[in-house]
């Protein structure tokens, strides 16, 4: 240093020369921060494309940018079809302040500037305010939100749509966001639009996968014999199950377009289980017959198409419906829905529902024709069976009859030619039992119209059993099913019960035989047993009112004795076939 206060000639140099090093080591230093946040970007772009679980994609860029950009606060919004935000991804807020600024943003204020403008947008292209909240845009700050005073917010593109948009706020250290914040932004967007749609390719994939297993196992379960409404009810919790729907219903409509029943699952499930409607005016199954596709509500306990119980819905919000159909046949309506505030059905969620619904359909129709043939075989068994019986049997019994009537000439002991005239009775009854048979296997000739006579009088001898202690034996003949109106034949079998539980009540039996015979115009119904029968001036509880029931239809009834040298006794009770007389 000179006297006069100025450097020394030889100090020079060497003070630029450590200028010129400080300098030298600053731009290093930037170099190697520019070097590391390449790196840190890379390693986030690379991060992101490696996961195809799409939630944990978006949590992830979230993540990477906040520490890229060195932000204290980062978001993601997805925007739904309403051009507002249907999803928002925060972090860097804990759960207690979360809970504490309540509802998440919609995208109305500045997170709506950047939805409507999918531009990269800092805060100082907004306003030069200190803060967030002091923007004209400002939308409903909420009061907990911690001060914004520096943000930054750029679009995510998926091909040519708009998925979302990345929002970062308060850069650490009170800096503004610069142009390259910005830039590594701008190229991690880019990097999550092209994983996010890798992600939804897969998520859309899966949903397939799933919708196709849910479909096969429905027509499996179909095609198995499985009962109609145990199908219906797997349908409807695999539906839930794959759509996250929190309840499920399914109408089954009738030919005339009447609503005959309904399956339910879910909450609330209790409210929608067993409808039975004249038609479907004024339900969600009215829309859904009237589109063809899928029909989305947006808000199904408002919406002013259902008018018929809509109360049944208080509570739901987004709901979708489906026609289970086929060209040829309209088996019901499929109805998901959701409580209100939950997010709408996504169109990748919901895209393989017609289908799915059309398989089932299909699958019930096929269902349907299968039982059809099984039955056509069934009842050319029967044809067949009663052929063979009529033509050889029958004939056989008869020929055999006959050879023994001829034979009974022949033959000098009475006894045996009584027991030849017995033994030929016999063949005449058991002809007279396998032409009731066959009767029996022809009856599908005449449409059905309930339980046939002869199996309800099975099922009542078999319901007399307990009380009996023993199995009653059980003759039919004629076309008891053919030619017996249904009021006669309730008639009938409430006549069959109530003697059979007099036989259990008072006869103290070990044997009991009972018969239905309609020949010549005339059904007859009769019971015997080997009991200890009726006393002198008895009287069985219950007779009155089974003579009364003959006496409608222009019958009678008669009770004795079983036979004049067995002990027991026997009811006979007949009406014409023929209706009354007035």
């Amino acid at each position: 240093m000179s006297t006069d206060g100025r450097p020394a000639e030889g100090c020079v140099p060497r003070l630029r020369l450590d200028e010129l090093l400080d300098e030298l080591q600053t731009r290093i230093d930037e170099a190697r921060g520019t070097r590391d946040r390449l790196n840190g970007l890379l390693e986030a772009v690379m991060s992101v494309g490696r996961e195809l679980d799409l939630p944990q994609v978006l949590r992830g860029i979230v993540e990477a940018a906040v520490v890229l950009v060195d932000a204290e606060y980062g978001a993601l919004g997805v925007i739904g079809d309403d051009r507002k935000l249907a999803e928002f991804l925060p972090v860097g807020i804990s759960d207690d302040l979360r809970a504490r600024i309540g509802d998440l943003p919609s995208g109305h204020g500045i997170l709506g500037e950047v939805i409507r403008h999918p531009r990269p947008l800092p805060l100082s292209e907004l306003s030069e305010l200190s803060e967030l909240s002091e923007h004209p845009a400002s939308y409903g700050f909420p009061a907990h939100h911690p001060p914004v005073h520096s943000f930054l917010g750029v679009p995510i593109r998926v091909r040519d749509a708009v998925f979302g948009n990345l929002y970062l706020t308060e850069k650490r250290g009170g800096a503004e966001f610069d142009a390259e914040d910005e830039a590594v932004l701008s190229t991690l967007a880019v990097a999550a639009g092209i994983a996010i749609d890798n992600a939804r390719l897969f998520e859309e994939v899966r949903l397939r996968e799933r919708w196709l297993e849910a479909g096969t196992d429905v027509t499996s379960s179909l095609l198995s014999g499985v009962c109609e409404n145990e199908v219906f009810a797997g349908m409807l919790e695999r539906a839930r199950d794959i759509t996250s729907a929190d309840t499920g219903v399914f109408y089954l409509i009738g030919s005339a377009g009447e609503v005959r029943g309904s399956v339910a699952l879910g909450d609330c499930a209790e409210a929608h289980r067993g409808m039975v409607l004249a038609s479907t005016r004024g339900t969600l199954a009215e829309a859904a017959l009237a589109q063809d596709g899928l029909v989305a509500v947006a808000d199904v306990q408002a919406d002013v198409r259902i008018t018929v119980q809509p109360e049944r819905w208080t509570g739901f919000g987004p709901a979708v419906a489906v026609a289970v159909s086929t060209e040829g046949r309209l088996s019901g309506v499929l109805v998901l829905a959701r409580r209100h505030g939950r997010p709408a059905f996504a169109t990748a969620e919901v895209a393989a529902l017609p289908g799915f619904a059309g398989q089932a359909a299909l699958a019930l129709e096929l269902a349907d024709r299968r039982r059809d043939a099984e039955q056509m075989t069934l009842l050319e068994d029967h044809d067949r069976i009663a052929r063979d019986l009529h033509d050889l049997a029958i004939q056989r019994l008869f020929a055999t009859g006959m050879t023994l009537q001829s034979a009974q000439r022949f033959v000098d002991h009475p006894e045996a030619s009584e027991r030849l005239a017995h033994a030929v009775d016999d063949l005449d009854a058991t002809i007279k039992i396998i032409r009731s048979t066959i009767f029996g296997l022809r009856q599908h000739d005449v449409a059905a119209t309930g339980a046939k006579l002869r199996s309800r009088a099975v099922q009542t001898l078999d319901e007399a059993t307990a009380g009996l202690g023993f199995v009653p034996a059980l003759r039919m003949e004629g076309l008891i099913d053919t030619d017996v109106p249904p009021a006669i034949a309730d008639e009938a079998v409430a006549v069959l019960g109530e003697a059979l539980s007099n036989v259990a009540r008072h006869a103290r039996a070990t044997r009991a035989e009972a018969s239905i015979v309609a020949d010549d115009g005339v059904l007859t119904v009769t019971v015997t047993d080997n009991g200890v029968g009726l006393a002198d001036g008895g009287h069985l509880s219950g007779l009155r009112n089974l003579a009364e029931r003959a006496e409608k239809l222009d019958g009678s009834m008669t009770v004795g004795p079983r036979g004049s040298d067995e002990s027991g006794t026997r009811l006979e009770w007949w009406v014409p076939l023929a209706p009354p007389t007035p």
